[in-house]
């Protein structure tokens, strides 16, 4: 369970992140109202605090992806996963604090490593799956992701006529 303090700090960091502004352990103080020594008790170091974020969008996302499937996700045929990973990429609601993987350069690889981790029981795919199948769902995933992209950033979100279409071409990728 997170605690109240720890929560307001991730949601601060991430209302910085939706304002366009770099994240440091200071700005993150500041704009949650703390001392950067009290936001060092809850993260010491920045990238605890943007690891931090990062669970954070993900277990956004598990709560999303989750509705989407709605059977346990262990239960869940590889197909039914992705199929709910694309339902809630086309149709979540996501801004800039989404690409918090990407905010910090100099962070890239642990924040993208532990998304991978986040998300991998989601999007992993059984090695003996036929070939076919294997490229259907990945052609799947990779357009869900493009869609969860282009709707984080605003460039190219797709309309609710574009999402249905891109849904419907996805739906023939998951038949074959």
């Amino acid at each position: 369970m997170m605690s109240d303090t720890r929560n307001r700090i991730l949601e601060s960091a991430l209302d910085c992140l939706r304002a366009g502004e770099s994240i440091s352990l200071d700005s993150a103080a500041r704009r949650t109202g703390l001392t950067k020594a009290g936001l060092m008790h809850h993260f010491p170091t920045k990238e605890a605090l943007m690891l931090g974020l990062v669970d954070m969008v993900a277990n956004r996302w598990e709560e999303g992806l989750k509705a989407h499937l709605g059977t346990p996700v262990d239960e869940a045929s590889p197909a039914s996963r992705i199929s709910a990973y694309v339902d809630y990429a086309i149709s979540g609601e996501f801004d800039e604090s989404d690409m918090v993987i990407l905010s910090d350069p100099r962070l890239r690889q642990p924040l993208a490593e532990r998304w991978v981790q986040q998300m991998h029981r989601w999007v992993a795919l059984p090695a003996d799956l036929p070939p076919s199948l294997h490229g259907n769902l990945t052609a799947a995933r990779l357009i869900a992701d493009g869609a969860w992209f282009a709707s984080s950033t605003g460039v190219f979100a797709l309309t609710a006529t574009e999402a249905g279409q891109v849904r419907a071409v996805v739906n023939k990728l998951l038949e074959n």
